[in-house]
């Protein structure tokens, strides 16, 4: 369901991650890299790569499967503590997430942020190449490659370039750049390498690998399974990293002269694949050009966008939150906030998208947000108030009427209500509670569910409600 109303505006959540430990593995006669030069302060590349890397997960189809995500998170961290101490840049965190799109694609923000395409993981033989592509990615970051071909373009200053970045990946020329197969933008002027920087992610991704416990060779390996699948026009991701010539007999020449310390397969692979082929198909990028793949954790079925949506039922422990200054509660602790302009949703992973219009639908959890009042008759108020959420899903019907409910210790209303979602095109349960705070406006409480899990979620939905706490004055 999709609501869009009320006039407080909420803050995010950060999450800090944590990278494991890893010996390194001694050099012999590795080929060693001189970074190019580069005019941009490393908290250029964190603030240009944050910024994008928030725009990509809000706009694009991220996977949000734990054990998956889990699993790439492992092999992605054991590669960070791989990067040599003079690539190391202390403000870079590196993160890895994946998009449930159907191109092999890949790509990493300055700073550190990186995202892979599902195909790219269902093209893949092994783990190594996975890991090879992660490397090679991790390599660009390392070497600040971004700002790096930037400066070389006195044209550009940092502004612009986030600019770019942002616009490329969902601003205006959002729908023709994936349309046309140019993956988030990585056919931009700085993300679009260069030969002899591609070079360089190579021999240093293969460093990084051997140090982290991989065989660098899979990373030639890679290479050959992308060439082999791309077809006659090639996959994107050749043409935003450009073969520098005899790729694969160079990473091979400098596989020979490392030493791989260890084994780091963590013997997930096959169950991973497994997984991620038992979801269904992924997202195409036309359809992602199009606005029909959610942001949440779902599966695309046949071609009209609709999604079939799969998350965890609501935690029995509760989680206290503040979103405004006037009020807390207390939700499942396996929801979490996802701001919108004006209201706040909490909902578990997977089950919030980006609407037809632009906004925020969510599937399953409950959103808060504040309405104007004014008649000073509440039912009047919140049967206004359900008029103008219809006229956003002409599906809403209400089928009950309003009956008196105590909401933080004050008079509130309840009225159950249906819908048909327009995520997964099925029929929803919607519970609609509202109260008078002191200004005279109405602060309401929406808790969304499929149809089939009312019973369920109606009891969520109720908890917490009676854990509202209301401090306005």
């Amino acid at each position: 369901m999709n609501f869009q109303l009320s006039t407080h505006r909420y803050a995010r959540l950060a999450v800090a991650l944590t990278t494991t430990v890893v010996l390194a593995a001694p050099s012999w006669a590795q080929t060693h890299i001189v970074a190019p030069k580069n005019k941009y302060s490393v908290s250029d590349d964190v603030k240009l790569g944050q910024e994008a890397a928030a725009q990509v997960r809000r706009e694009m189809p991220l996977l949000r499967d734990e054990r998956v995500d889990s699993w790439i998170s492992e092999v992605g961290n054991r590669l960070t503590a791989a990067i040599p101490a003079e690539y190391r840049h202390p403000e870079f965190r590196f993160t890895f997430e994946i998009v449930n799109q159907k191109e092999i694609n890949a790509f990493a923000l300055p700073g550190g942020p990186m995202f892979l395409n599902r195909g790219m993981i269902d093209a893949a033989k092994s783990e190594g190449e996975v890991a090879g592509v992660m490397a090679h990615e991790m390599s660009h970051v390392a070497l600040r490659h971004g700002t790096a071909q930037a400066t070389k373009g006195e044209k550009f200053q940092i502004g612009a370039i986030a600019g770019q970045v942002l616009g490329a990946i969902v601003g205006g020329t959002a729908g023709s750049v994936i349309a046309n197969g140019s993956q988030l933008g990585l056919g931009t002027y700085f993300l679009k390498y260069s030969r002899e920087y591609e070079s360089q992610a190579d021999i240093l991704g293969a460093q990084i690998m051997a140090r982290a416990g991989y065989e660098p060779r899979e990373m030639a390996n890679l290479f050959k399974t992308i060439e082999a699948q791309g077809g006659a026009g090639g996959p994107e991701f050749l043409s935003d990293h450009p073969n520098p010539g005899n790729r694969t007999a160079r990473i091979t020449e400098e596989a020979r002269s490392l030493q791989v310390s260890g084994n780091a397969d963590t013997g997930q692979f096959a169950a991973m694949q497994s997984r991620l082929r038992g979801m269904g198909r992924a997202y195409t990028a036309e359809e992602i050009a199009r606005g029909q793949a959610g942001t949440g954790r779902n599966t695309p079925v046949g071609t009209s966008g609709r999604a079939v949506v799969r998350v965890d039922p609501p935690s029995s422990r509760l989680r206290v939150y503040r979103p405004a200054d006037f009020f807390t509660v207390a939700v499942p602790d396996n929801w979490r906030p996802a701001g919108g302009d004006d209201t706040v949703t909490y909902a578990p992973e997977g089950a919030t998208f980006r609407s037809q219009g632009g906004g925020t639908a969510f599937t399953h959890g409950v959103e808060f947000g504040v309405a104007q009042g004014g008649s000073g008759n509440l039912q009047r108020d919140s049967q206004a108030l359900l008029q103008t959420f219809a006229r956003g899903n002409p599906d809403l019907r209400q089928q009950s009427g309003w009956r008196r409910a105590d909401v933080g210790g004050r008079a509130g209303l309840v009225s159950q209500l249906s819908n048909v979602s327009e995520v997964t095109g099925q029929q929803e349960y919607v519970s609609l509670t509202t109260t008078y705070l002191r200004n005279g406006n109405v602060l309401y409480m929406i808790g969304v569910a499929p149809r089939n899990e009312a019973d369920t979620y109606d009891r969520a939905f109720q908890r917490v409600r009676q854990s509202l706490e209301l401090q306005d004055r």
